[in-house]
């Protein structure tokens, strides 16, 4: 897909919801704190930046979809195996110091 292909996708689908949701524009710019004119534009297929798409999705409360499309990436096979044998496994406690006194 081009990328103008997927800025509609990604316009479709937010209008989509936002009339699922039963929300004018209108209503969604003010529940988001984005502006009318910027609601339009997405979903159009012109984009906007970051910041105004996850307000948007906050607004529609679908943010938590966002680790669908980019999971966490976890530790890798390879960090995992030069780690290995380097976890602790104990703690080392307070050396040369005198226990805290709980009052």
């Amino acid at each position: 897909m081009s990328d103008g292909a997927i800025l509609q996708a990604l316009g479709d689908r937010l209008k989509q919801e936002r009339l699922n949701q039963n929300l004018t524009q209108e209503t969604l710019a003010r529940n988001s704190g984005v502006s009318v004119i910027v609601i339009k534009r997405v979903e159009d297929g012109r984009g906007c930046s970051v910041g105004n798409f996850i307000r948007l999705l906050r607004s529609l409360n679908k943010l938590d979809n966002l680790d669908l499309f980019l999971p966490e990436p976890g530790i890798s096979p390879i960090e995992l195996a030069r780690l290995s044998g380097r976890e602790r496994k104990e703690a080392t406690g307070s050396r040369g110091r005198p226990p805290r006194k709980v009052s």
